[in-house]
């Protein structure tokens, strides 16, 4: 049979399934194997199977289901006898092994990050848990030894290549994550996309403001996209949903500008907002950043954390500019250099980082560690 794709657990959404979605198109033949898929309906019947753990109540529960995934990685699926196996993985997906495989079988890892609550628990709050401290020296070990086992290892930015080489001991080459960047580019004003009743919401936006866009949950740091609306005195438009909404309403609530909450948005609507603000702004550490890579696709200048993947995308004084988010004045200052940016030079940027730049990497490095280069998409 051809190779085998494999992924932690399938989404409904998320940077990591569009990953997965771009590795099924590049090998349109090869069976994806998964612990569990919520989106039965995102591939042809038949092509994903799923692990003992999609039968269990275990499923709805990440933390209850942590336990038995390095084992259930072990004694993955007897029925595939895969000539390679390409792993996307961000806790512990790179652990598998397919019985019927010859231990030549090459085994190539594109990891989104190694698993941040063993790693790096001050970016995870389940790596505060007392079971996750007393387990993490173990499985930090495991997880070391399994990670040898790759053929080659892929990071989605050299972020999180210098965090494989400080937790894995292992070098990566970046490749990083496709972004929709030809769709937003394929059209020219999304405005005209809108609905009747979308419409009407951005009509009833001020025509300046600054925008955040994310799930609401603390490690966003969403209340910086606040404070600087506040500080450069716009008002602040927030997209997404998430528990940190009444937190961050009460924040809005004391602040000197509009803060409009806008919950979920269909892409036509985000994509708009994109166009239309004086500021994207994006304060989390993250292992690479799409979000701000899409809104610099649509035209919008970017001021990001300096810290993390997004330092990799935008370009200081070009495309937007990068800053801590702990001095307000140095922060303030910065937002003036990024909407001082030209909103071609923003869409030209995005470029690097299509899909179609994704396509083609993944493609040479599957190449050159296969044999047969006939089992690559062409």
């Amino acid at each position: 049979m051809p190779g085998v794709i494999v992924h932690e657990w399938i989404e409904e959404s998320g940077g990591a399934e569009k990953v997965l979605d771009s590795f099924g198109k590049i090998f349109p033949d090869a069976p994806i194997f998964c612990l569990w898929s919520d989106a039965q309906e995102r591939y042809a019947p038949g092509r994903v199977q799923q692990s003992w753990l999609a039968r269990t109540a275990l499923r709805r529960s990440k933390a209850a289901a942590l336990p038995f995934m390095p084992f259930t990685w072990r004694r993955a699926s007897a029925g595939i006898d895969p000539e390679w196996v390409l792993v996307s993985s961000h806790l512990f997906a790179h652990h598998v092994s397919f019985p019927r495989a010859s231990k030549h079988t090459p085994k190539l890892v594109y990891a989104h990050t190694p698993a941040r609550y063993i790693w790096n628990p001050e970016l995870d709050g389940r790596g505060n848990s007392i079971a996750a401290r007393i387990a993490s020296p173990v499985l930090k070990k495991v997880d070391r030894s399994r990670i040898k086992e790759a053929t080659s290892v892929a990071a989605n930015s050299k972020f999180i290549a210098n965090r494989i080489r400080n937790t894995w001991e292992r070098e990566a080459q970046v490749i990083y994550p496709p972004v929709d960047v030809e769709a937003i580019q394929s059209v020219d004003d999304w405005s005209q996309n809108l609905t009747q009743e979308e419409f009407e919401i951005l009509h009833q936006l001020p025509s300046d403001f600054i925008l955040g866009a994310s799930r609401l949950v603390p490690y966003k740091k969403m209340d910086d996209v606040i404070n600087v609306g506040d500080a450069i005195k716009l008002p602040v438009v927030i997209v997404g949903e998430g528990p940190e909404r009444s937190r961050l309403q009460a924040l809005a609530d004391k602040a000197k500008v509009p803060v409009y909450f806008l919950g979920r948005v269909s892409n036509p609507l985000l994509y708009t907002l994109y166009e239309r603000t004086q500021l994207f702004v994006f304060p989390p550490v993250e292992d690479f950043g799409i979000v701000p890579v899409e809104a610099m696709a649509a035209g919008a200048p970017v001021l990001a954390n300096r810290v993390g993947g997004a330092s990799e995308s935008v370009l200081e004084s070009v495309t937007g500019s990068l800053t801590s988010f702990e001095d307000m004045s140095e922060t303030v200052k910065n937002a003036g250099k990024a909407m001082a940016c030209q909103a071609f030079e923003s869409r030209r940027r995005a470029q690097m980082f299509s899909e179609r730049e994704f396509v083609t990497e993944i493609n040479k490095w599957v190449s050159f560690h296969t044999t047969g280069a006939d089992l690559i998409a062409r």
